[in-house]
């Protein structure tokens, strides 16, 4: 087995030391967008602060991507010109890594379905896990056999599944930053199952979009289908239908006729039908 090259542990430590803080930083992120999204609105700010959730989703996908893209720039370099590795030095630090990494995203793992937030948090450190585990492999692996390769090989194999898991992360909250419509809302559902209400002749006006990571926020306007339609049946039958079908808790909703809804300003606008 090849001899040890000095600094080769020290480096790969230091960058774990580096990658730590990104973790430290991700879990801020994650807290600080929480913590932001329960302050009151007021008349300045009047939905609060909840997209601010959005916003630690995005940035915490953002940095995952950032420190996948060091990881793999690190090992494609250090494939160019491979280098032995004092083993057990880093495999023991990793094995903390691991311990540390995993408690920590099993402390976020029962929410990070229902909140993106969460789930960037989640995604964060149980990447860093997957990192010190490829680091111990290689590790345990060049002890073994010598191969100076296998540790940048598993860094850059170990960096394209995070990326790819990270990807959608990244995706979703870019889309609700911009009011996209959340990926678990069928919109076409939506407009049919309104439809659908009794005394409701049409809808058009028909926005739904993220207010934060754990609440969808919707507003229509809802043609009656006659003189006779009783209004406030019609508005607690739509509120109860989004709440059951589509988890949408933030309604808002304009009853008009059929004569008002011909002259509507907003019926031919933009992003109206």
């Amino acid at each position: 087995m090849s001899a040890s090259r000095p600094g080769t542990a020290g480096r790969s430590i230091r960058w774990r030391c580096g990658h730590n803080l990104s973790d430290v930083a991700g879990l801020v992120l994650a807290w600080g967008g929480a913590l932001a999204g329960r302050l009151r609105p007021d008349a300045r700010h009047t939905y609060g602060w909840q997209r601010a959730s959005i916003l630690a989703a995005f940035l915490n996908a953002l940095l995952l991507l950032v420190a996948m893209g060091s990881l793999a720039w690190e090992a494609i370099g250090r494939l160019g010109t491979p280098e032995a590795t004092e083993g057990w030095t880093i495999i023991a630090v990793a094995s903390v890594g691991i311990a540390v990494n995993t408690a920590t995203a099993l402390l976020f793992m029962r929410g990070r379905k229902g909140d993106l937030n969460i789930r960037g948090a989640f995604l964060h450190m149980a990447a860093d896990a997957l990192v010190s585990l490829g680091v111990v492999l290689g590790g345990a692996l060049y002890l073994w056999q010598g191969w100076a390769w296998i540790d940048p090989v598993m860094s850059l194999a170990i960096a394209v599944v995070i990326v790819a898991g990270t990807w959608d992360l990244f995706r979703q909250s870019l889309h609700m930053l911009f009011d996209g419509v959340p990926d678990q809302v069928d919109l076409a559902r939506v407009r049919q199952r309104l439809l659908g209400l009794p005394g409701v002749a049409d809808v058009h006006d028909l926005h739904v979009w993220a207010m934060g990571t754990s609440q969808t926020a919707l507003t229509a306007h809802l043609v009656l289908s006659g003189a006779g339609a009783d209004s406030d049946a019609v508005l607690e039958a739509a509120e109860h239908a989004l709440h059951e079908h589509f988890e949408i808790r933030h309604v808002t909703l304009q009853v008009e006729s059929a004569a008002y809804a011909r002259h509507c300003a907003l019926r031919t606008g933009a992003g109206c039908s």
